[in-house]
């Protein structure tokens, strides 16, 4: 199993907070925790741990943030090879305002050098790239470079997963570059200006997306579960109940045990339903980092809700 991801990388400020502000509110914290994040760093971490050989593709600083995301791949096992260190602005820096009773947070996002990953980044990783069974992409970096590393790899015939998050509209041409679309109920209410409240409705919108070219969608719908939408069929995978600490990260642990699911060849709806997992393992601990599952623990828990 290879995986490369195309992504952004991040360091994250978490402060703890008893409830979230609301705008001209200042609302005392808790406690303050700096740590590991990023779409594209999370997924990348995620893959690896869960037991794919990992390329990551993008940008840091030339700061101290930089030395220690790099390090932390390192730790995790992510082939580090591939990532640029940008000597013209500073690290991508996320600061997360977290909710401790409910686990919902605000995100707010200095993108730095993730906004210079480029197709010259893209072209210098391709032979990474080509030896990869998925791409996974989101779109924290320039929404250009997404489309170029997207046809790069489906000219290379290197299947494409496409977490569209943060919500924002994508280019009619990159829809027929991608395998799997992976939007959330809010990002696909976006992508489609349908929105969705339902079952329904999220199939209604994943059958417009599948129209403009792409494989399958997946619509996460956060405690309703999942639904995989393609030209032949539709199935509701549900979610799995667990007691929620920190939401953070929760797509991005659904997108690599994705990925990883069918780079080892499973079928899209077991993929789905392994992701499931994954996403609620995360879930249950803080920060999206160092709460992503390893194998084991994805392992054990999907033997405990066979049983």
């Amino acid at each position: 199993m290879i995986v490369a991801i195309v992504g952004s990388i991040h360091m994250d400020f978490y402060i703890r907070l008893p409830k979230l502000p609301v705008p001209g509110e200042t609302v005392l914290g808790h406690g303050f925790t700096m740590l590991p994040g990023g779409k594209g760093a999370n997924q990348a971490v995620a893959c690896s741990r869960l037991g794919a050989y990992t390329y990551m593709v993008g940008r840091v600083g030339n700061d101290i943030f930089g030395e220690k995301l790099i390090e932390n791949f390192r730790k995790n096992n992510v082939d580090t090879k591939y990532i640029e260190v940008d000597k013209t602005t500073h690290t991508g820096i996320a600061f997360i305002l977290l909710d401790e009773k409910t686990g919902e947070n605000m995100i707010t996002v200095a993108p730095g050098a993730d906004y210079n990953v480029s197709a010259k980044d893209v072209d210098n990783a391709m032979d990474a790239i080509s030896r990869s069974d998925i791409l996974l992409l989101q779109l924290e970096i320039p929404i250009d470079t997404v489309v170029y590393a997207a046809k790069r790899a489906w000219e290379k015939g290197v299947r494409v997963i496409l977490n569209p998050a943060p919500a924002a509209s994508l280019p009619d041409e990159i829809y027929r570059y991608i395998h799997v679309l992976t939007p959330n109920r809010v990002e696909a209410s976006l992508l489609t200006n349908i929105n969705i409240e339902s079952r329904e409705d999220a199939v209604k919108a994943g059958k417009l997306l599948i129209d403009k070219g792409v494989d399958y969608v997946i619509i996460t719908l956060g405690a309703e579960g999942s639904m995989v939408i393609s030209k032949d069929f539709v199935r509701h995978i549900p979610a799995y109940k667990v007691e929620v600490v920190d939401t953070t990260g929760a797509g991005d642990a659904f997108n690599a045990a994705l990925a990883v699911s069918l780079a080892e060849g499973k079928d899209i709806v077991e993929a789905c339903r392994i992701a499931n997992a994954a996403a609620a393992l995360q879930i249950t601990k803080l920060g999206a980092q160092s709460g992503l599952p390893t194998r084991e623990e994805l392992e054990e828990f999907l033997r405990k809700h066979r049983q």
